[in-house]
């Protein structure tokens, strides 16, 4: 009989959005639309009654005197300079800036920059409004000015953190390489320690929260944010706000930051899961577009939390906390962002054997195919796929599935067989292959002709490898699993040999294995009836160059032996047996080095020799 060797066993999916839907909370916040530079009015600190006349006439000769006064350092000039150019700034900012860099005067600010100079925030300012422009992050760049302004953020005046702060984001804005350059040169503990210090200052705070959400895209930067405590800091900031524009800004922070599996379970301890099962209480019933949003980011984030294991499980407390119970209650909601929200929650705690057990013996799989059976006529798509990734997390305990079964949830997922959406087929397969363990089930459900016929016509969705190897894969189960000659009868009626047979071929070595012992088992059991199929779809020729190619793993070279024997009962197979020669490639396997591999070769050759 063919070998089912050990497999990987069974992967739990972590669930968030499936990317066609293109809707999830990262995908939004990560469009660069949201992304921010720092901008405010360039206004000057005080106006300088000896400068009335038109700015944009006088700019040259106001760069002519800034390059004599930054140098002497006399004071009153250089402020009259400074205000003079930030009035210019306010009136035509580009036009002045490109006077700015042609001037050559950049690259005098870095020695204005220091902490000894009295005019590093208009300094700081100026920066900031010229970096405004795309062309002249470059030129701020080469004039050496993210060093000085970095050591700036160690400044305890207000306004110098705000303008220093304002100008490294503007310089640095949508550069992935200046980020890391910032990142490198310790700016988030620093930023991080600021907002805990100055959060009073709404300026100061936005600032902060505009450069975290840069720098956290950056998958660099998740470790620094994790070594301070960003997460409390943010978490006490999020309580405080009323208004939906602060929030949204704290919810572009948090959602990339929460990317990281440290960071997940400091929000969590840091108890950001109360305030967002506080929002969704607040907005469950509003019509508000605000607050629907809201109500959308907030039960987002929460899912992207339970990605986490070590915060899921800190947040199921062996199905008896809170926060698990609060989800529950969120499936048999009416509203769809909280039914989708909560089966996603539900996948993402069924990610052990344990958390699965205690939630099918507490009656989730009933909750589920309520949901299920509620949106099964014109339903919606995500609730959908969401309630099948939590069944089919579920079926993975063995101890689990009998349960399943008897509940009804092959049948309740059946009903989505005619669905023409990819990702709501790929999990309906899952959650079959997951539950046929049991022989009375695959023989059951591999007698189902509609569905066999699904299969078969799955198995050639192309566009769609994920719906069309889990077809595959269903196919060889229900064969491996039901070992019954009616199962085969109706593959083989619904064309599916051919797939079977290709999947042989598959890149992955449990698929071709699955193939392999399924094809085995039609030809123990139903041979004559699967014959003319194994024919066209040139299996003995596909065998031939299992067994010669090197790398071809030992479970592949031991089951293509095991049924090229199979295979003998047939007069036209045998044939094309003989004519390929096996027995030059399979007496080169006796000495293989897997023991296995090498008896079954002696037993093959011997089995060749004496009906050649």
């Amino acid at each position: 009989m063919p070998c089912d060797f050990p497999s990987l066993g069974h992967k739990r999916q972590c669930c968030f959005r499936s990317d066609c839907w293109n809707t999830s909370l990262l995908g939004a916040l990560r469009n660069p639309s949201t992304w921010r530079l720092l901008c405010q009015e360039a206004k000057p600190c005080r106006k300088v009654p000896s400068l009335r006349y038109q700015i944009s006439d006088n700019l040259s000769d106001t760069l002519k005197k800034l390059k004599i006064t930054a140098v002497d350092k006399t004071e009153d000039s250089l402020e009259g300079c400074l205000d003079c150019l930030l009035q210019a700034l306010a009136q035509n900012n580009t036009e002045t800036s490109e006077k700015i860099q042609a001037s050559g005067i950049l690259q005098l600010f870095a020695s204005l920059l220091t902490p000894q100079s009295s005019c590093k925030a208009k300094v700081a300012n100026i920066i900031a409004e010229v970096a405004k422009n795309e062309f002249m992050r470059i030129p701020c760049v080469d004039a050496g000015l993210i060093s000085p302004l970095v050591q700036l953020l160690n400044s305890k005046d207000q306004e110098v953190l705000l303008q220093t702060g304002r100008a490294l984001g503007n310089i640095c804005y949508d550069s992935h390489s200046l980020q890391a350059q910032l990142i490198n040169m310790g700016v988030i503990p620093t930023l991080v320690k600021l907002l805990g210090i100055h959060c009073q200052n709404a300026a100061l705070t936005e600032m902060c929260l505009v450069a975290f959400g840069n720098l956290a895209e950056l998958e660099s930067s998740k470790e620094q944010f994790a070594s301070t405590n960003i997460a409390e800091e943010l978490v006490k900031l999020f309580k405080k706000q009323i208004e939906h524009d602060k929030r949204e800004m704290i919810f572009e922070v948090l959602a990339p930051l929460a990317e990281n599996d440290a960071i997940k379970l400091q929000l969590v301890e840091a108890g950001l899961v109360e305030c967002l099962l506080e929002i969704v209480q607040q907005k469950v019933d509003s019509d508000k577009e605000d607050d629907i949003t809201e109500l959308k980011t907030g039960s987002d984030l929460m899912v992207l939390l339970l990605l986490g294991d070590e915060s899921m499980q800190k947040l199921f407390e062996g199905g008896k906390g809170s926060v698990f119970q609060r989800v529950l209650s969120w499936i048999p909601s009416n509203n769809h962002q909280l039914q989708l929200a909560g089966a996603l929650a539900i996948a993402n705690f069924a990610r052990n054997d344990g958390n699965c057990i205690h939630m099918v013996d507490n009656g989730i799989v009933e909750k589920l195919m309520d949901l299920l059976d509620r949106h099964v006529e014109d339903g919606n798509v995500t609730v959908q796929h969401a309630a099948l990734s939590a069944l089919r997390n579920l079926a993975i305990p063995v101890i689990n599935k009998a349960k399943m079964l008897s509940a009804g949830v092959t049948e309740a997922v059946l009903k989505f067989l005619k669905s023409e959406m990819p990702p709501v087929q790929f999990k309906l397969l899952g959650t079959l292959r997951m539950l046929i363990d049991a022989q009375e089930a695959a023989e059951q459900l591999g007698k189902n002709v509609k569905l066999v016929e699904r299969l078969v016509e799955w198995c050639e969705a192309k566009d769609h490898a994920g719906v069309m190897g889990e077809s595959n894969r269903l196919l060889s189960a229900l064969i491996r699993h039901s070992k019954s000659k009616d199962v085969i009868k109706t593959i083989v009626q619904s064309g599916g040999i051919k797939h079977l047979v290709t999947m042989a071929t598959s890149e992955h070595v449990i698929m071709q294995n699955e193939a392999l012992v399924a094809l085995a088992l039609i030809a123990a059991l139903e041979l004559g009836t699967a014959e003319k199929d194994l024919e066209s779809a040139k299996l003995v020729q596909i065998l031939h160059r299992l067994l010669a190619d090197e790398r071809s793993a030992p479970e592949i070279k031991y089951n293509s032996m095991v049924l090229i024997c199979a295979l003998m009962g047939s007069e036209s197979l045998h044939k094309e047996v003989q004519d390929l020669a096996f027995l030059d490639v399979v007496s080169k396997l006796r000495s293989h080095e897997n023991k296995s591999v090498a008896q079954q070769a002696s037993l093959t050759e011997q089995r060749l020799t004496v009906e050649s």
